[in-house]
């Protein structure tokens, strides 16, 4: 019987690992959406992905950080200025799961 416990646990926590690399974008790439090509081009021209992957951000905060990137020399066009903003606290706002780095991922599947 304790057999079978051990192995309904380990299946639960790699279950639960695999949900959570789901919900959580990769590091490499932004998730996809109609901003995904040019929050890539505008914001991966000076820093990686991970960098935003690991926010989670209002969506005033967002609309401060793009703002931030432009005078820093992101080039953003005016007319995608608001769907960036939208794409980005759509898909790292505060309401989401907090961002669990890749190495804790596989560490938690191990176990």
């Amino acid at each position: 019987m304790s057999k079978l416990k051990g192995f309904v646990f380990v299946s639960l926590g790699a279950l639960l690992a695999a949900l959570c690399a789901a919900q959580t974008p990769s590091l490499s790439e932004l998730p996809e959406g109609a901003m995904q090509a040019k929050a890539t081009t505008a914001c991966n021209e000076c820093h990686e992905a991970r960098i935003i992957v690991q926010q989670r951000l209002s969506k005033a905060t967002w609309t401060k950080e793009v703002d931030k990137m432009v005078k820093w020399g992101a080039v953003i066009d005016p007319q995608d200025h608001d769907a960036l903003v939208d794409y980005l606290s759509t898909n790292f706002g505060v309401d989401k799961p907090e961002y669990i780095p890749d190495h804790s991922r596989k560490a938690a599947a191990k176990k």
